[in-house]
């Protein structure tokens, strides 16, 4: 016979005749206070499960830390929380995200890099209290910008590839020190949070040039042919543009190919910041870079590229020493059901655009059209 045939709910046991004679001797012997025990524990580990649920469903690593914000939150009220994390796993720049009261807040944490934690939290892959981690790393540099918010906890995020970020936990508003058990939840919690950002990462890592942290080329032709697709489909016109560093191999030839690399990466930095949540900005190759607009018209297209030009060109790059204003050339398509041009086609129109920005002096944007004289016109 299955061993569950034998359990009863706990309504059924304390209802049980022989149970309701032996009370005293089962409650003096702490039957009943180990059973509440038991009862507490399954609704920790069916809380964690549920958080965990919750922070799988998430699609990026700010929703997969705000999830943990409400989970954490929930489970303790601490006074605040703050994660700090790398976006990009070969870059020191790191993300941080500050809670209060479950809302975003800005705690003036000043942490320009997690790197020196990593060797500790390798070995010591556990929450650790902050006055244990300011003695046992040995590193006053590396904690002294804690020292303000003096957390209570610091929970490591931690994966194959290392140390991928922290969570800083304030004290308990309503209650004393975190004891024991607690730590163990946050530690079981943080192996969810971990995975998941794991997963997240090594994921964004297959559409995400490595340099710029831009999409890669793949996932942009990927999205151009599904928005080709939709155009079909919709009637909708979107477009592409294309756009070339000016003479960037002086970059390289004069300061050096570390400064190239610091070009591109500013410059991938700037195009973000000039382009909506729901555009694809990519690395296309060397120091070439598309950005597809989901319905976005000519018109549109035309004012996305003006202002990626001039931002571009009023763009600051540190280095030593100062290097020329960076400028850009960029070319426009946009297709819709009428087009009936493939990607391949649609790029190469572009590109055409792109070289005729060239021609004409560089520094600014051809949207390309049915003749000559339409590229001219709309070269600035």
């Amino acid at each position: 016979m299955n061993k569950l045939e034998y359990v009863e709910d706990e309504k059924d046991f304390l209802s049980n005749p022989r149970i309701v004679e032996n009370y005293s001797l089962l409650q003096d012997i702490g039957v009943f206070q180990h059973i509440d025990s038991l009862n507490r524990e399954i609704r920790n580990y069916k809380n964690l499960f549920a958080g965990a649920l919750e922070i799988f469903n998430r699609t990026t690593i700010e929703e997969i830390m705000d999830a943990a914000v409400v989970q954490i939150s929930d489970h303790f009220l601490p006074a605040f929380m703050v994660f700090l994390w790398k976006p990009l796993q070969n870059k020191e720049d790191i993300v941080i995200k500050s809670y209060k009261n479950y809302k975003l807040t800005d705690l003036s944490l000043k942490i320009e890099s997690i790197t020196p934690f990593e060797s500790f939290f390798r070995k010591y892959p556990k929450p650790i209290t902050y006055d244990l981690l300011s003695f046992e790393m040995g590193d006053s540099h590396a904690v002294k910008p804690m020292d303000a918010l003096r957390p209570e906890l610091i929970i490591p995020i931690l994966g194959p590839s290392g140390l991928y970020g922290m969570i800083l936990v304030g004290r308990k508003i309503l209650e004393d020190d975190y004891n024991g058990a607690e730590l163990v939840y946050l530690q079981q919690l943080m192996a969810f949070v971990s995975q998941a950002v794991q997963n997240h990462l090594h994921y964004d890592r297959t559409l995400r040039d490595v340099k710029t942290g831009l999409f890669n080329n793949g996932f942009f032709m990927t999205r151009l042919n599904e928005e080709i697709a939709r155009a079909q489909r919709t009637d909708s016109s979107s477009s592409i543009i294309i756009m070339d560093v000016d003479k960037f191999k002086n970059f390289n030839d004069n300061y050096g190919h570390l400064a190239g690399d610091r070009v591109l990466e500013c410059l991938a930095v700037t195009i973000k910041q000039g382009v909506r949540t729901e555009d694809v900005p990519s690395r296309f190759g060397g120091e070439e870079f598309t950005v597809l607009l989901p319905d976005s018209d000519e018109e549109a297209a035309w004012v996305v590229a003006e202002r990626l030009r001039i931002m571009v060109s009023e763009m600051q790059v540190p280095w030593d020493p100062p290097l020329p204003k960076v400028t850009i050339s960029l070319g426009v398509f946009t297709f819709s059901r009428a087009t009936e041009l493939s990607s391949e086609e649609i790029i190469h129109h572009a590109d055409e655009a792109l070289y005729l920005s060239k021609e004409q002096g560089r520094n600014r944007t051809t949207a390309w059209g049915s003749g000559l004289m339409s590229k001219i016109a709309r070269s600035k």
